[in-house]
């Protein structure tokens, strides 16, 4: 099995050297991430400047690995375009510090990548842990509970057109209380703008996380799980066109077409 990683966090965070560790052990490994942090780029793709992939020699000598002065969508169509001698069996993105949650799939760089991969028709994984200062985080706490989530997924299939969002707690396999699948929760406003004074008085805002700080959450979502302990699982389908939406609005502009076929005709 042929596996790309790649990441938002960069290519020298610890995030990306435990997952390669762990799915090591079950395909053959391809690297290619972003030369610095790309955290909330969404799926950006670079149009105005070149793209250049650095290969370095950061990981075991049979895992090739580039740095790309890029988004992370960068990173994937590269991987699968141009740095891999052949296509993916399947795409794996993170481990990233922090977690992806409900409103998150629209903002994360982390997502960006699973879904780029899902775009070319290849199985894909976004992989979060809910943990947030990276000095205090020891990935072998979690690297046994990341190998038995990954080993189940590659030996089953993705269904087409989805891509998974698997979030971690930060706990060992022990600790863990299991894996819930678990829907989005899009109600939750997890980032706020919190305004503050320059020495000059003037406003400037800055993002506030607080997902910390969160309470009174939709019982059964994945915001709720993951703080009780569970690894939370979100299938995510994307390029459905929704062909009965599209008729009945197609409904809206029925009189607006008629009159414009009718001006054409009388014209001709």
């Amino acid at each position: 099995m042929k596996i790309l990683i790649s990441n938002d966090d960069g290519i020298f965070a610890p995030g990306v050297e435990a997952l390669v560790n762990v799915l090591g052990h079950l395909g053959e490994v391809c690297v290619v991430c972003p030369d610095r942090e790309q955290s909330g780029v969404s799926h950006s793709i670079t149009l105005r400047y070149p793209i250049k992939a650095t290969p370095l020699n950061i990981f075991p000598a049979n895992i090739s690995a580039w740095a790309v002065n890029g988004t992370p969508a960068d990173c994937v169509k590269m991987g699968i375009e141009v740095l891999m001698k052949e296509k993916p069996d399947i795409v794996f993105s993170g481990i990233n510090l922090g977690p992806n949650i409900g409103r998150d799939v629209f903002y994360s760089g982390t997502i960006a990548c699973a879904v780029e991969a899902t775009l070319y028709g290849i199985p894909a994984v976004s992989m979060s842990l809910a943990a947030f200062d990276g000095r205090e985080i020891n990935y072998q706490n979690v690297q046994q509970l990341v190998y038995e989530i990954s080993e189940i997924i590659v030996r089953n299939a993705i269904p087409k057109d989805f891509f998974l969002n698997v979030n971690l707690p930060y706990t060992t396999r022990e600790c863990c209380r299991g894996v819930k699948v678990a829907p989005l929760d899009l109600s939750v406003s997890r980032y706020q703008y919190v305004g503050m004074n320059d020495p000059y008085g003037n406003v400037y805002y800055w993002l506030k996380d607080n997902y910390q700080q969160l309470d009174e959450l939709t019982k059964g979502s994945d915001f709720i799980h993951l703080k009780d302990g569970y690894v939370t699982i979100t299938p995510v389908q994307i390029g459905k066109n929704g062909k009965r939406r599209m008729d009945q609005m197609s409904q809206w502009f029925k009189e607006f077409n008629r009159s414009k076929e009718a001006f054409i005709h009388e014209n001709r």
